[in-house]
């Protein structure tokens, strides 16, 4: 990353970044392996620099959902998938936090109801898609039907109703399947899609959880299954893995994200939504001759009342 310091007009420090989004972008197919990618990564950028450039990127995004919210004919949809203790909350909160709520929706998914057990695996995440005009935030997403149910197997078959020996390759293959003619689906109707995986390593996770344990107001985030889970790491990056090379497209990519500096990771998750909401270009509405009439008729109005 090449990051330049300048001064404003009004004589405040302030940086500009020259990097590119593609760094943690998984080309299609590409055979990504997460134990030879960084998860410690900052591209140069010092610490000290972090809130100014998150503050202008933010200020950048926030600009970019005015427009698209005016717009109002095409969507976002930005999923989010870590291990535990990787900083999803955190990133969503600080990247997310300066845009308007009104065009902005967040959904964490749990474990899914009966209502929703009785349904395909797709049907909850399609009712929680974003309307027109706004950015939807998935805390967690369709893919945990193959990332934790691939580690966990049991959980596959009673979602599906299948018995657990079907829950083999060919069943994995076409899940693989429906989830990227569901992305597919949603481009072709105007949702853009990004997916970010927070890679972080498996002594940070540790260093994380010790943290949550010794720190009163941090307790609460940790569940002692959580360690049951870390047991299963190897599983969990085989899953990723799998999941990132199989689903992982030119129109609906993924983006690893190195997550073991917070600071960091937020930086880049705003500089990818920034550079695809540019992609976008959402417009303001352009107004009709009548529009524009109509508007000088009700200035004249004001300008003669009281």
């Amino acid at each position: 990353m090449k990051h330049k310091k300048k001064q404003n007009q009004l004589g405040l420090l302030c940086f500009s970044m020259d990097f590119s989004t593609t760094t943690f972008k998984i080309l299609e197919r590409s055979g990504i392996d997460l134990s030879e990618t960084a998860s410690a990564a900052h591209e140069g950028l010092e610490k000290e620099e972090s809130v100014t450039l998150l503050q202008q990127l933010k200020e950048k995004m926030f600009q970019l959902q005015e427009r698209l919210y005016a717009e109002n004919k095409r969507s976002l949809l930005i999923i989010f998938q870590a291990m535990d203790a990787a900083g999803k909350d955190s990133a969503i909160k600080h990247v997310m936090g300066g845009l308007n709520p009104q065009g902005c929706q967040v959904y964490s998914f749990k474990q899914p109801t009966s209502e929703e057990l009785d349904h395909d695996f797709l049907w909850r995440h399609y009712k929680a898609l974003p309307e027109r005009g706004r950015i939807g935030i998935h805390n967690r997403s369709h893919y945990e039907n193959v990332l934790i149910c691939k580690v966990h197997p049991q959980f596959a078959a009673n979602e599906s109703q299948r018995p657990l020996s079907e829950i083999d390759d060919t069943f994995w293959t076409a899940r693989y399947k429906s989830i990227r003619n569901f992305e597919e689906h949603l481009t072709d109707n105007g949702t853009t899609v990004i997916k970010f995986f927070l890679h972080i390593s498996k002594q940070e996770q540790k260093d994380r959880f010790l943290k949550r344990i010794e720190d009163p107001a941090k307790n609460w985030k940790f569940a002692a299954g959580d360690l049951a889970e870390r047991e299963l790491w190897d599983n969990y990056m085989q899953a990723y893995k799998d999941a990132m090379n199989e689903t992982s497209t030119e129109r609906c990519p993924w983006y690893v994200i190195p997550g073991d500096k917070k600071w960091f990771a937020r930086i880049a998750i705003c500089k990818v939504i920034v550079d695809t909401l540019q992609s976008m270009a959402p417009q303001y509405p352009a107004l009709t001759k009548d529009d524009t009439e109509a508007l000088e008729l009700a200035k004249t109005q004001l300008l003669k009342g009281d």
